[in-house]
C-alpha cells in the first residue's frame, strides 16, 4: 500500500531579485523568457534543487529532515545524479530500484524500463512551468574574470552576468496517488518533499541566484483520492495580481496584490490547507 490517500495541489509564489532563477542554454544562459516577455522557471530546474538537497547527505537540510522524519539514507539515493552509473542501475531488480531511489519513486523513472519488460512509471508529483505574473526586465552586465595567459578578453567576461531585476513567479505542483502503486511512492516520500520546498532556494543559492525567495508555498489536500475541488480554481484563487500596469515589469513586492487565504466555498472542500513556509 502506498499510504497516499488523497490527491493534492500546491502553488509556489517566488520573488526574484537581481537573480537568474533558471538560465536558458539556447540563449547563452539568459533568464528564461516567453514571447510575451514573462519569465519562466522550468520544472526540471526546481526538481534539481530538491534532488541536490537530498543527495547532500552531509548537508544540514538532509541531516535535520532525516532526523525529523526518521529516514534511512540508503533508501533516499538520487537516480538523476552525476554519481549514478547506468550499469549499476540496470543491475538492480525492480524492488531494489524502487527501495533505493527517492526521486524515482516521487518524480517517476524511465531508466529501469530501458531494455526491460516493465511498464513505464510516471511520477506521483508533477511540477508545472513557473511563470512570472508580469513581464520581466533582464539586466546584462560585463564582469571581470581572473586573467590567464591565453585569455584574449583581458580578464573580462562580456555580458556574462544576466539577471532578472525583479519578478514574481507562480509554479503549481500536483500529487497524484493513482501513480503511486507503480512507482512505489509512499507518504513519507511526499512528506520529505514538502519539508524540502521551503529550503529549495535558500540552501542552493549561487553567484547568479542570490535572491530567489519562496514567499508562499500553498498546499491543499483533496478530501479523497478522486478529488474534491478544482485544482485550477485553487491556483487562480492564490495567484498574485499586479495592482497597476500589469504589462510592465515590477520593481518591488508591494506592487502586487497577494492572496493569503482561499475563498470559503473552496476552503471547505479541502481536507488540509497550509502555507509550507509557515511550517519551517
Amino acid at each position: 500500500m502506498s499510504g497516499i490517500e488523497k490527491r493534492a495541489v500546491g502553488l509556489l509564489i517566488l520573488e526574484v531579485i537581481n537573480s537568474n532563477p533558471n538560465g536558458d542554454p539556447d540563449r547563452e544562459s539568459d533568464p528564461r523568457q516567453r514571447l510575451d516577455e514573462r519569465g519562466e522557471i522550468s520544472p526540471v530546474s526546481f526538481k534539481r534543487k530538491l534532488r541536490d538537497l537530498v543527495e547532500n547527505k552531509e548537508g544540514p537540510v538532509w541531516k535535520e529532515l532525516a532526523e525529523q522524519l526518521d529516514l534511512r539514507a540508503e533508501e533516499f539515493d538520487i537516480l538523476e545524479s552525476r554519481q549514478t552509473a547506468l550499469k549499476e542501475i540496470r543491475s538492480l531488480d525492480e524492488k531494489e530500484f524502487i527501495k533505493r531511489y527517492w526521486d524515482g519513486r516521487i518524480f517517476g523513472n524511465t531508466e529501469l524500463e530501458k531494455g526491460r519488460d516493465v511498464p513505464v512509471k510516471t511520477g506521483v508529483v508533477q511540477y508545472g512551468m513557473g511563470i512570472s505574473v508580469a513581464p520581466i526586465h533582464i539586466e546584462r552586465l560585463t564582469t571581470t574574470n581572473p586573467p590567464v595567459q591565453e585569455d584574449k578578453t583581458g580578464g573580462m567576461a562580456p555580458l556574462a552576468y544576466r539577471v532578472v531585476q525583479h519578478g514574481v513567479y507562480c509554479m503549481p505542483f500536483f500529487v497524484n496517488p493513482s501513480a503511486a502503486q507503480k512507482s512505489g511512492c509512499t507518504q513519507k516520500d511526499i512528506d520529505l518533499m514538502l519539508k524540502l520546498i521551503p529550503y529549495a532556494y535558500s540552501h542552493t543559492a549561487s553567484y547568479v541566484r542570490p535572491q530567489v525567495e519562496i514567499r508562499h508555498a500553498w498546499y491543499a489536500e483533496h478530501k479523497s483520492k478522486l478529488g474534491s475541488f478544482s485544482d485550477q480554481a485553487f491556483i487562480e484563487a492564490l495567484t498574485p495580481r499586479k495592482k497597476e500596469n500589469p504589462d510592465k515589469p515590477s520593481t518591488r513586492w508591494d506592487e502586487y496584490s497577494v492572496p493569503c487565504e482561499l475563498p470559503d466555498e473552496l476552503r471547505q472542500k479541502t481536507a488540509r490547507f497550509i502555507d509550507l513556509m509557515q511550517e519551517m
